[in-house]
């Protein structure tokens, strides 16, 4: 009786699986073995027995002649089942052909050697398998096969073997078929065609499992996934392209404990390529496999992670296989994300949090707070993972802070345990829309979120992020790295107390700008500093300005606009790279001084321009850049800006007229001696007022000083702050009053003016004592003085020591009669006249002002002296100096008209 069945394949050259019909209700059909009678080829090896000669060849010829195809056969013989599959002993044909006799024809078998008397069939055989022999055909080719080693067991070195062939095109026969998406195949290697046995998963899927021995349940949808890939695979020719090993996966921190090589993979992931297209594909859109996240990245650099997505979309609409019974999806946060406002918005980032976390604003001034979609950063409280937590951050800080990005809500992720209801988002930046998220992971400084199997929370660009990690992994790059990294160590705190502050004031003065961070805003004006050069943190607080206080506790009340200060310079200044210079110390530890951005912008400044502080005289009157902060408070009053919404300029006029007053003074003429000259940090000077009682009590009060000062002596224990009135010796050797202007406790030594004669120095605390009481009741006899009307040509000048010399030599130590045209605070702005010069009988007008800028080293001074216009006949003969300079070419008109335009 003969039988139809389909070959399903050929275990050697002369033995067969044949397949039945599927049974009812999508049973797997039912397999036996056919040993083909009366004939024998080689037999193929295994792991522990090699290959007889040509055992390969002739196995390959019987899986391309039959396997596929339908075959009609005829048992002769019942043989004992093989794990409960039956077997059987008889002759079969394929399209008319009779299997054995091809076989025998080309020189693939032989007849086997019978003790019974031959049947006329069996000569017939005889004659065939005579016929290939003596035309050499098969097995009895005298060259033999063509040498190739077979390995059929995995790779020792499972890494190096896929360093070398990952994503290339290797031509492959499936061996076996363990379930849908598990293969076991022979690779034909291109350069030797050596054969390696590998056992392969189907990159980015997995079917459901099947059974493998008779009894063994199965899992749902097993059978049909495994009959699915048998039918199409089962001993094909196919192409393979290898892609990683199972452990390529995100393993941060993990670390090998015995430093020994890793051992053997027993699988590898791959891609099975068939002419017809990925299996892996057709699995996923017959609902026989459900894609796996985590090898999706592997896939995304060729495509085929969307081509899955697309295929999964298919089966889910179609609900068929896997997804036959599965729920309809409910409201996800994809929705919440847009009842929360516009999933799409364009903000600039203020502050980052952390790995994974900013906060962004909107244009209209709204703040967001975002987690970056389906990714997860490393932990600043985990030690193993605090040194890439602060790397990741900063990484984010540089790429983002103060830009402008485009922003997509993607889902809201709820709050679970310890973590808080978040926006989920993914934020692109610059010219080509990068993908932040993608390039944090990329770079081994973030982890990408394992969802769970249906989530559909999660980043349209998972698979790119995905992939991004499968990179990061083979690169070993970051936490993926195995290194365990030192956490960082904490900056110091210089701001901690006063006097270990004190003793970085002069270095820091030296430096002049410093490069810095902004950690932390306290408040308008009081920021903390990270310095990341020496691992330094610092309290800056801005000079010259006075922002309102902000509440520290519930307990205590902000001044009105602290917390629109406060959160003016959260958003403008937090985490932003910054140059700092230091002035000096407050005594709780806080360095006082300047704050600039992208170089140019002073906060203090802006902060006053924005109308949200107000400009300290005390302070502000020292720095070279006060007139800036004067000006921009006008400019903030007169928009009535925050603190000055309400004020009124003219009842202001009518309370108190303004402290700089630009009208003319009352003639004022004084004699005078020019006591100290100073050039560093600018053009000063100081004088004496002679013919005072206070100049003669001074020279009474010097006596007893120098009487006082040979017997004195200094307490050992004593050391000078800012603004002590001290005794101090001068390179003289003559002890004079004298004003603390800084102290350097590590030096031992304090910058000091001399309050007599306006001179400076800087003094070792040796030479420094209290001053007695007794001689504190004289005021300072020295005051602090400029030139009316002009200014000497500046340091960019090449006249500008020119210009000095001839000052000096006019003024300095001379009696002298000045006239004060301007008060500004204690400054006293002098018209100074030589009575010893013969013009001055003559023209009342003349001065040593005048005679400057006839000599062409001084000019007018049009910006800095709002007086001018109170004294017309002082500044035309004024003008009528520089005509002469020029006509003369002195100075600085030497070759030409060089005069400032202002």
């Amino acid at each position: 009786m003969s039988f139809k069945a389909i070959v399903k394949s050929a275990i050697s050259g002369d033995s067969l699986v044949l397949r039945g019909r599927p049974g009812p209700q999508g049973q797997p059909p039912k397999e036996r073995i056919l040993h083909l009678a009366d004939v024998t080829s080689p037999r193929l090896g295994n792991a522990s027995r090699e290959d007889e000669t040509w055992a390969y060849e002739a196995r390959e010829f019987l899986r391309s002649f039959a396997v596929g195809k339908e075959i009609t056969f005829t048992s002769s013989h019942q043989l004992p089942p093989n794990d409960d599959v039956p077997r059987d002993l008889g002759n079969g044909e394929i399209n008319g052909v009779d299997v054995s006799n091809e076989l025998l024809r080309s020189g693939w078998a032989k007849v086997k050697e019978f003790k019974r008397d031959p049947t006329d069939e069996d000569n017939k055989r005889k004659d065939i398998e005579n016929e290939a022999r003596t035309a050499h055909r098969g097995i009895w080719n005298p060259h033999g096969p063509k040498a190739h080693a077979v390995n059929y067991t995995m790779p020792l070195d499972s890494q190096a073997f896929i360093t070398e062939w990952k994503g290339k095109s290797i031509d492959a026969v499936v061996e076996g078929v363990r379930d849908g998406s598990t293969l076991r195949i022979r690779l034909i290697m291109p350069e030797d065609g050596e054969h390696q046995f590998i056992n392969l998963t189907l990159a980015g899927v997995r079917s459901a499992r099947a059974a493998s021995k008779q009894g063994e349940p199965s899992e749902p949808w097993g059978e049909e996934a495994k009959f699915f890939t048998e039918s199409r695979l089962l001993q094909r020719a196919v192409k393979v392209q290898l892609l990683s090993l199972p452990t390529a996966s995100a393993t941060p921190f993990q670390v090998n404990a015995n430093g020994g090589p890793p051992a053997p993979a027993s699988i590898f992931i791959g891609n099975v390529l068939h002419p017809a297209g990925n299996i892996a594909e057709h699995l996923v859109a017959g609902g026989l496999a459900r894609v796996v996240e985590w090898q999706a990245g592997m896939l995304a650099q060729y495509g085929g992670s969307e081509r899955l997505r697309a295929a999964e979309k298919i089966a889910k609409e179609k609900r068929i296989g896997l997804y036959a019974n599965a729920p309809v999806p409910a409201s996800n946060g994809k929705a919440a994300a847009t009842a929360n406002g516009a999933r799409s918005f364009d903000a600039t980032v203020i502050r980052v949090w952390s790995g994974d976390q900013v906060s962004v604003v909107e244009k209209d001034g709204k703040e967001r707070r975002i987690q970056l979609s389906s990714t997860r950063g490393p932990k600043l409280s985990d030690p193993k993972q605090a040194y890439y937590a602060q790397e990741a951050r900063e990484f984010l800080r540089r790429k983002l802070i103060g830009k402008h990005v485009k922003i997509h809500v993607d889902f809201i992720r709820p709050r679970d345990g310890e973590y808080e209801e978040r926006e989920s988002a993914t934020i692109r930046y610059g010219n080509q829309n990068a993908n932040i998220a993608e390039q944090l992971i990329e770079k081994g400084l973030a982890s990408v979120v394992r969802h769970k199997r249906d989530d559909e929370d999660r980043s349209p660009d998972y698979d790119k992020l995905m992939a991004a990690e499968q990179t990061a992994v083979a690169e070993t790059r970051g936490i993926h790295s195995g290194k365990e990294q030192a956490a960082p160590k904490a900056p110091l705190n210089l701001s901690e107390a006063a006097h270990r502050a004190t003793q970085f004031v002069s270095g820091f003065k030296r430096q002049g700008r410093i490069p810095a961070v902004v950690e932390y805003v306290a408040a308008g004006s009081r920021f903390k500093i990270f310095l990341p050069k020496d691992n330094q943190v610092l309290t800056l607080v801005l000079a010259g300005i006075r922002a309102p206080r902000t509440a520290r506790n519930p307990s205590e009340k902000s001044e009105p606009y602290g917390p629109e200060a406060a959160e003016f310079a959260t958003r403008r200044y937090m985490q932003r790279d910054v140059e700092i210079e230091v002035d000096t110390v407050d005594k709780s530890g806080g360095f006082i001084g300047a704050l600039y951005v992208n170089k140019t912008e002073n906060a203090a400044v802006t902060l006053v321009t924005e109308g949200l502080a107000t400009v300290h005289s005390f302070s502000a009157d020292t720095l070279s850049w006060s007139r800036h902060l004067y000006d921009a408070e006008e400019q903030a009053k007169r928009a009535k800006r925050n603190l000055w919404v309400n004020f009124d300029e003219t009842a202001v006029v009518e309370e108190a007229p303004a402290e700089e007053d630009s009208s003319a003074l009352q003639p004022d003429y004084l004699d005078v001696i020019v006591s100290d000259v100073r050039t560093k940090n600018g053009f000063s000077f100081s004088v004496q007022i002679l013919n005072t009682e206070g100049i003669a009590h001074l020279e009474q009060l010097m006596r007893e000083f120098s009487l006082h000062h040979k017997v004195a002596a200094s307490p050992a224990s004593f050391t000078p702050k800012s603004g002590d009135l001290v005794s101090a010796k001068f390179s003289d050797g003559s002890w004079y009053r004298a004003r603390i202007r800084r102290a350097s406790p590590v030096k031992r030594e304090a910058e000091v003016t001399f309050i007599d004669y306006g001179n400076q120095d800087t003094v070792g605390f040796q030479n420094i004592r209290p001053l007695d009481p007794k001689f504190r009741s004289l005021p300072g006899q020295a005051h602090e003085a400029r030139l009316s009307f002009i200014k000497l040509v500046g340091p960019e000048s090449e006249y500008h020591q020119e210009a000095i010399d001839r000052f000096r030599s006019l003024c300095e130590g001379r009696k002298l009669v000045a006239n004060i045209d301007h008060k500004e605070g204690s400054l006293l702005h002098l018209r100074l006249i030589d009575p010893a010069d013969p013009a001055v009988a003559d023209d009342p007008l003349a001065s040593i002002n005048a005679e400057l800028l006839a000599e062409g080293v001084a000019a007018i001074d049009r910006k800095g002296c709002k007086y001018l216009g109170a004294y017309p006949q002082v500044v035309k003969k004024l003008q009528e100096s520089v005509g002469h300079a020029k006509k003369a070419r002195a100075g600085m008109f030497e070759f030409g008209d060089v005069e400032e335009d202002e």
